[in-house]
Protein backbone atom coordinates (compact mmCIF):
# COMPACT_ATOMS: atom_id res chain seq x y z
CA UNK A 1 0.00 0.00 0.00
CA UNK A 2 1.00 3.22 -0.88
CA UNK A 3 1.99 5.90 1.56
CA UNK A 4 2.30 9.26 0.87
CA UNK A 5 4.06 12.31 3.22
CA UNK A 6 1.59 14.68 4.00
CA UNK A 7 4.16 17.65 2.64
CA UNK A 8 3.68 16.08 -0.96
CA UNK A 9 -0.14 16.12 -1.11
CA UNK A 10 -1.05 19.69 0.00
CA UNK A 11 -3.80 19.77 -2.50
CA UNK A 12 -5.57 16.76 -1.43
CA UNK A 13 -5.24 17.17 2.39
CA UNK A 14 -6.13 20.41 4.55
CA UNK A 15 -3.29 21.70 6.81
CA UNK A 16 -6.40 23.03 8.90
CA UNK A 17 -6.17 20.25 11.19
CA UNK A 18 -4.20 18.63 14.03
CA UNK A 19 -4.11 14.57 15.18
CA UNK A 20 -5.03 13.70 11.77
CA UNK A 21 -5.14 9.77 10.52
CA UNK A 22 -4.72 9.08 6.58
CA UNK A 23 -4.46 6.34 4.56
CA UNK A 24 -3.58 6.01 0.92
CA UNK A 25 -5.01 3.18 -1.47
CA UNK A 26 -4.57 4.20 -4.95
CA UNK A 27 -4.23 7.48 -6.38
CA UNK A 28 -4.44 7.06 -9.66
CA UNK A 29 -7.54 4.23 -9.99
CA UNK A 30 -8.23 2.87 -13.80
CA UNK A 31 -11.14 4.68 -15.42
CA UNK A 32 -12.84 0.88 -16.13
CA UNK A 33 -13.38 0.44 -12.34
CA UNK A 34 -16.81 0.94 -11.37
CA UNK A 35 -15.99 1.85 -7.64
CA UNK A 36 -12.88 2.50 -6.26
CA UNK A 37 -11.46 3.74 -2.71
CA UNK A 38 -8.70 5.88 -3.38
CA UNK A 39 -8.04 7.71 0.22
CA UNK A 40 -9.51 8.70 3.20
CA UNK A 41 -8.63 9.48 7.00
CA UNK A 42 -10.22 10.91 10.52
CA UNK A 43 -9.75 15.12 11.16
CA UNK A 44 -9.35 17.28 14.24
CA UNK A 45 -10.65 20.63 12.59
CA UNK A 46 -8.74 23.44 13.92
CA UNK A 47 -11.27 26.60 15.29
CA UNK A 48 -10.61 28.49 12.17
CA UNK A 49 -10.94 25.60 9.77
CA UNK A 50 -12.25 26.87 6.57
CA UNK A 51 -11.99 25.07 2.84
CA UNK A 52 -13.22 26.57 -0.53
CA UNK A 53 -13.35 23.87 -3.40
CA UNK A 54 -14.20 25.05 -6.58
CA UNK A 55 -12.83 21.41 -7.94
CA UNK A 56 -11.66 18.14 -6.67
CA UNK A 57 -9.98 15.16 -8.35
CA UNK A 58 -12.01 12.67 -6.99
CA UNK A 59 -15.79 11.91 -4.69
CA UNK A 60 -15.80 12.65 -1.82
CA UNK A 61 -18.04 11.63 1.42
CA UNK A 62 -17.63 13.25 4.54
CA UNK A 63 -19.02 12.24 8.04
CA UNK A 64 -19.24 14.43 11.10
CA UNK A 65 -18.32 12.75 14.64
CA UNK A 66 -18.33 15.24 16.81
CA UNK A 67 -18.37 19.24 17.16
CA UNK A 68 -20.37 21.27 15.06
CA UNK A 69 -19.98 23.52 11.53
CA UNK A 70 -21.70 24.44 8.01
CA UNK A 71 -20.93 23.10 4.84
CA UNK A 72 -22.27 24.86 1.51
CA UNK A 73 -22.41 22.69 -1.45
CA UNK A 74 -22.86 24.24 -4.54
CA UNK A 75 -24.54 27.34 -2.93
CA UNK A 76 -26.98 25.50 -0.53
CA UNK A 77 -25.83 26.09 2.71
CA UNK A 78 -26.34 22.92 5.58
CA UNK A 79 -25.47 22.99 9.04
CA UNK A 80 -23.11 20.19 10.38
CA UNK A 81 -23.01 18.46 13.71
CA UNK A 82 -22.79 14.68 15.11
CA UNK A 83 -24.27 12.43 12.41
CA UNK A 84 -24.44 14.42 9.33
CA UNK A 85 -23.07 13.17 6.34
CA UNK A 86 -22.49 14.82 3.52
CA UNK A 87 -20.65 14.02 -0.40
CA UNK A 88 -19.04 15.90 -3.28
CA UNK A 89 -18.65 15.23 -6.87
CA UNK A 90 -15.43 16.32 -8.52
CA UNK A 91 -16.92 19.27 -9.85
CA UNK A 92 -19.27 20.39 -6.79
CA UNK A 93 -18.54 23.73 -4.90
CA UNK A 94 -17.62 23.16 -1.84
CA UNK A 95 -17.23 25.27 1.01
CA UNK A 96 -17.13 23.99 4.63
CA UNK A 97 -16.35 26.01 7.99
CA UNK A 98 -16.09 24.64 11.90
CA UNK A 99 -17.82 26.33 14.76
CA UNK A 100 -14.65 27.99 16.66
CA UNK A 101 -16.34 27.37 19.48
CA UNK A 102 -16.43 23.61 18.78
CA UNK A 103 -14.41 22.46 16.14
CA UNK A 104 -15.69 19.44 14.71
CA UNK A 105 -13.82 15.83 13.95
CA UNK A 106 -14.79 14.17 11.12
CA UNK A 107 -13.92 11.02 8.68
CA UNK A 108 -13.37 11.87 5.03
CA UNK A 109 -13.44 9.34 2.15
CA UNK A 110 -12.80 9.61 -1.69
CA UNK A 111 -13.42 7.00 -4.34
CA UNK A 112 -13.60 7.29 -8.21
CA UNK A 113 -15.32 5.15 -10.73
CA UNK A 114 -18.05 5.11 -13.12
CA UNK A 115 -20.65 3.31 -10.80
CA UNK A 116 -20.09 5.96 -8.05
CA UNK A 117 -23.60 8.17 -9.27
CA UNK A 118 -25.72 4.98 -8.88
CA UNK A 119 -24.02 4.13 -6.05
CA UNK A 120 -25.05 7.33 -4.39
CA UNK A 121 -28.20 7.66 -5.44
CA UNK A 122 -28.84 4.20 -3.99
CA UNK A 123 -27.36 5.28 -0.29
CA UNK A 124 -29.71 8.12 -0.14
CA UNK A 125 -26.92 10.60 -0.37
CA UNK A 126 -26.24 12.46 -3.56
CA UNK A 127 -23.38 14.74 -4.63
CA UNK A 128 -24.30 18.32 -3.75
CA UNK A 129 -26.68 16.66 -0.36
CA UNK A 130 -25.98 16.60 3.49
CA UNK A 131 -28.56 14.48 5.69
CA UNK A 132 -28.51 13.36 9.23
CA UNK A 133 -28.24 9.55 9.83
CA UNK A 134 -29.61 7.39 12.42
CA UNK A 135 -27.17 5.14 13.24
CA UNK A 136 -24.30 7.48 14.33
CA UNK A 137 -22.66 4.47 16.56
CA UNK A 138 -22.43 1.73 13.80
CA UNK A 139 -21.44 4.31 11.22
CA UNK A 140 -18.63 5.52 13.20
CA UNK A 141 -17.28 1.94 13.78
CA UNK A 142 -17.03 1.31 10.94
CA UNK A 143 -15.39 4.36 9.76
CA UNK A 144 -12.79 3.98 12.37
CA UNK A 145 -12.31 -0.08 11.58
CA UNK A 146 -11.24 1.62 7.70
CA UNK A 147 -9.12 4.38 8.33
CA UNK A 148 -7.25 1.71 11.10
CA UNK A 149 -6.99 -0.70 8.06
CA UNK A 150 -6.12 1.32 5.51
CA UNK A 151 -2.76 2.09 7.35
CA UNK A 152 -1.82 -1.30 7.93
CA UNK A 153 0.70 -2.10 5.19
CA UNK A 154 -0.08 -6.03 5.01
CA UNK A 155 -1.05 -7.50 1.46
CA UNK A 156 -4.71 -7.61 2.02
CA UNK A 157 -5.26 -4.52 3.74
CA UNK A 158 -6.60 -2.91 0.22
CA UNK A 159 -9.07 -5.75 -0.33
CA UNK A 160 -10.32 -5.69 3.95
CA UNK A 161 -11.05 -1.61 2.92
CA UNK A 162 -13.12 -2.05 0.24
CA UNK A 163 -15.14 -4.87 1.69
CA UNK A 164 -15.07 -2.03 5.18
CA UNK A 165 -16.54 0.58 2.61
CA UNK A 166 -19.13 -1.66 1.08
CA UNK A 167 -20.17 -1.96 4.35
CA UNK A 168 -20.06 1.34 4.93
CA UNK A 169 -22.10 2.18 2.19
CA UNK A 170 -25.03 -0.50 3.02
CA UNK A 171 -24.71 0.95 6.65
CA UNK A 172 -25.89 4.38 5.40
CA UNK A 173 -28.39 2.85 2.68
CA UNK A 174 -30.14 1.66 5.07
CA UNK A 175 -29.58 4.06 8.22
CA UNK A 176 -30.78 6.77 5.41
CA UNK A 177 -34.15 5.46 4.83
CA UNK A 178 -34.71 5.13 9.06
CA UNK A 179 -33.55 8.87 9.24
CA UNK A 180 -36.65 11.09 10.00
CA UNK A 181 -37.69 14.16 7.87
CA UNK A 182 -39.36 16.96 9.78
CA UNK A 183 -42.71 16.44 7.71
CA UNK A 184 -42.86 12.93 9.24
CA UNK A 185 -43.45 13.13 13.17
CA UNK A 186 -44.34 9.67 12.83
CA UNK A 187 -41.28 8.01 11.75
CA UNK A 188 -39.66 10.11 14.45
CA UNK A 189 -41.87 9.00 17.15
CA UNK A 190 -40.61 5.74 15.83
CA UNK A 191 -36.96 5.71 16.15
CA UNK A 192 -37.83 7.22 19.52
CA UNK A 193 -39.70 4.26 20.61
CA UNK A 194 -36.66 1.70 18.45
CA UNK A 195 -34.27 3.32 20.44
CA UNK A 196 -35.98 2.84 23.75
CA UNK A 197 -36.24 -0.93 22.77
CA UNK A 198 -32.49 -0.95 22.26
CA UNK A 199 -31.59 0.54 25.36
CA UNK A 200 -33.48 -0.95 27.83
CA UNK A 201 -34.77 -4.59 26.12
CA UNK A 202 -33.98 -6.09 29.26
CA UNK A 203 -36.55 -4.67 31.73
CA UNK A 204 -39.70 -4.20 28.97
CA UNK A 205 -41.41 -7.02 28.49
CA UNK A 206 -44.47 -6.47 26.52
CA UNK A 207 -46.00 -3.83 24.44
CA UNK A 208 -48.12 -2.13 27.28
CA UNK A 209 -44.90 -1.28 28.39
CA UNK A 210 -42.94 0.12 25.34
CA UNK A 211 -45.79 2.58 24.87
CA UNK A 212 -46.09 3.29 28.53
CA UNK A 213 -42.43 4.13 28.43
CA UNK A 214 -42.28 5.98 25.04
CA UNK A 215 -45.66 7.73 26.47
CA UNK A 216 -47.64 6.93 23.39
CA UNK A 217 -50.49 4.70 22.15
CA UNK A 218 -49.71 0.90 22.17
CA UNK A 219 -52.05 0.83 18.66
CA UNK A 220 -49.43 4.00 17.19
CA UNK A 221 -46.74 1.99 18.30
CA UNK A 222 -47.83 -1.33 16.26
CA UNK A 223 -48.24 1.08 13.72
CA UNK A 224 -45.17 2.59 13.48
CA UNK A 225 -43.56 -0.37 13.70
CA UNK A 226 -45.37 -2.54 10.49
CA UNK A 227 -44.86 0.94 8.75
CA UNK A 228 -41.26 1.46 9.03
CA UNK A 229 -39.53 -2.20 10.68
CA UNK A 230 -41.87 -4.58 8.63
CA UNK A 231 -42.76 -5.96 11.88
CA UNK A 232 -44.18 -6.12 15.76
CA UNK A 233 -42.83 -3.87 18.47
CA UNK A 234 -42.89 -7.40 20.17
CA UNK A 235 -41.03 -8.99 17.79
CA UNK A 236 -38.92 -6.25 17.88
CA UNK A 237 -38.49 -6.27 21.59
CA UNK A 238 -38.29 -10.39 21.50
CA UNK A 239 -34.70 -10.34 19.00
CA UNK A 240 -33.05 -7.80 21.09
CA UNK A 241 -33.86 -9.38 24.13
CA UNK A 242 -32.39 -12.62 22.68
CA UNK A 243 -29.42 -10.87 21.15
CA UNK A 244 -28.64 -9.92 24.61
CA UNK A 245 -28.92 -12.89 26.06
CA UNK A 246 -26.67 -14.77 23.17
CA UNK A 247 -24.11 -12.16 24.31
CA UNK A 248 -24.35 -13.29 27.79
CA UNK A 249 -23.94 -16.60 27.21
CA UNK A 250 -20.74 -16.23 24.49
CA UNK A 251 -19.39 -14.44 26.17
CA UNK A 252 -19.75 -14.92 29.97
CA UNK A 253 -21.18 -19.13 30.07
CA UNK A 254 -22.96 -19.75 32.97
CA UNK A 255 -26.81 -20.65 33.25
CA UNK A 256 -29.26 -21.21 30.90
CA UNK A 257 -31.39 -19.58 33.80
CA UNK A 258 -28.87 -16.89 35.07
CA UNK A 259 -29.12 -15.40 30.77
CA UNK A 260 -33.07 -15.83 31.08
CA UNK A 261 -33.11 -13.51 34.21
CA UNK A 262 -30.66 -11.01 32.40
CA UNK A 263 -33.48 -9.79 30.21
CA UNK A 264 -36.74 -10.50 31.78
CA UNK A 265 -38.05 -14.19 31.64
CA UNK A 266 -38.61 -15.89 34.89
CA UNK A 267 -39.66 -19.23 33.57
CA UNK A 268 -36.41 -21.07 31.78
CA UNK A 269 -38.50 -23.18 29.82
CA UNK A 270 -40.39 -20.00 28.33
CA UNK A 271 -36.77 -18.47 27.60
CA UNK A 272 -35.49 -21.31 26.12
CA UNK A 273 -38.42 -21.82 23.22
CA UNK A 274 -38.28 -18.25 22.48
CA UNK A 275 -34.53 -18.23 22.28
CA UNK A 276 -34.61 -21.13 19.82
CA UNK A 277 -37.45 -19.55 18.01
CA UNK A 278 -34.88 -16.85 16.85
CA UNK A 279 -31.09 -18.12 16.29
CA UNK A 280 -32.26 -21.70 15.85
CA UNK A 281 -30.32 -23.62 18.62
CA UNK A 282 -31.34 -23.92 21.88
CA UNK A 283 -29.18 -21.77 24.85
CA UNK A 284 -27.80 -25.08 25.85
CA UNK A 285 -26.66 -25.77 22.91
CA UNK A 286 -24.56 -22.33 22.31
CA UNK A 287 -22.85 -23.10 25.59
CA UNK A 288 -21.97 -26.16 24.31
CA UNK A 289 -20.82 -24.03 21.34
CA UNK A 290 -18.77 -21.97 23.14
CA UNK A 291 -16.62 -24.70 25.12
CA UNK A 292 -16.18 -26.82 21.80
CA UNK A 293 -14.34 -23.67 21.09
Amino acid sequence: MEKIDRRDATGLLSQQVTAARYFFLNLAPRRVEPLALVMGGREHCNPDYAIVRRDFPFYVLEYVVSGHGTVKLDGRSHALGPGMVFACAPTTRCEIHADPRDPMVKYFLAFAGAGVPARFRRCGVSPGRARQLAAHAEVTSVLEDLVREGQRSGGLAGRICTALFELLLLKIEDTATLAPHASEPAREAFLRCKALIDAQAEKLGTLEEIARAAGVEASSVCRWFRRYQGTSPYQYLLRRKMNLAAEHLVENGGLVKEAAELVGFADPYHFSRAFKSVHGVAPRDLLRYRRAG
